[in-house]
């Protein structure tokens, strides 16, 4: 999927609106494990993964409580850090060698003023982002341990095999014991 069709995902922005963005996007590459934001720094960039695996996550009790992966086309931010330029409470980091577009704060905001389409489009994936929290939370409080595995699986099964099951358990709310007995009971 290009950047074009991921962002038509959202909005349906014309070539020059996506032509004026894309010309603001620069590249970034990281190594497996490099931390990209740690607690206390602020995103000045917003993300767009091209290639690799991320993962943002606080450290509770000195392990890691998995918030998020984010994988191709997605966008990979702390999204509190970002969008309202305050240090950040969570790790941002790199499960895989990854490469990044990215842009400033301060470049997007000019895009902004420049298009009202891309604004559009940046609103409805906030709202994307804001609806798939409020999916995560309900699943976390309302689902079983078989359920949300299921659920994880409908969305993103080619972690199952990329992804260390510690940290797959940690996102999912359970132990990693747990969920070593569903990955081998349950077929999806």
């Amino acid at each position: 999927m290009t950047q074009y069709e991921y962002f038509r995902l959202f909005h349906n922005i014309s070539r020059e609106d996506d032509d004026l963005l894309t010309a603001q996007l620069q590249t970034r590459s990281f190594k497996k494990n490099e931390l990209i934001i740690v607690p206390g720094q602020t995103q000045k960039e917003l993300y767009f993964v091209k290639n690799g695996i991320q993962m943002s996550y606080f450290a509770a009790e000195k392990k890691p409580e998995v918030i998020a992966f984010t994988y191709p086309p997605n966008i990979c931010a702390i999204p509190e850090s970002f969008s309202f330029q305050i240090p950040s409470k969570c790790y941002l980091s790199c499960l895989t060698d990854s490469e990044l577009d990215y842009i400033s704060f301060e470049d997007l905001q000019k895009l902004f003023d420049q298009s009202r389409q891309i604004e559009r489009l940046f609103r409805k994936m906030t709202e994307a982002v804001l609806a798939g929290v409020i999916n995560r939370h309900h699943e976390l409080k309302a689902l079983t341990m078989e359920e949300r595995y299921k659920a994880f699986c409908q969305r993103s099964a080619h972690l199952l095999h990329l992804v260390s099951h510690k940290y797959i358990a940690s996102y999912l709310g359970i132990s990693p014991t747990n969920f070593s007995k569903l990955f081998n009971t349950v077929k999806i």
